[in-house]
């Protein structure tokens, strides 16, 4: 099932290609259904790992 999603912007982001095969061997192993989702997965928790630290004061 998908998630409601509300303002989404699309970005395009440039990778090594070292990290883009280890991203495509996640998606073989089914943790993700595509680079975009485990990207996004993988932002989202290095922003909510990182909020204190990236609070603006």
């Amino acid at each position: 099932m998908r998630r409601q999603q509300t303002d989404i912007e699309i970005i395009n982001v440039r990778l090594p290609v070292g990290i883009i095969s280890i991203l495509d061997s996640l998606i073989k192993k089914n943790l993700f259904s595509s680079r975009s989702e485990a990207i996004r997965e993988f932002s989202r928790k290095y922003v909510l790992d990182n909020r204190e630290q990236n609070r603006v004061k």
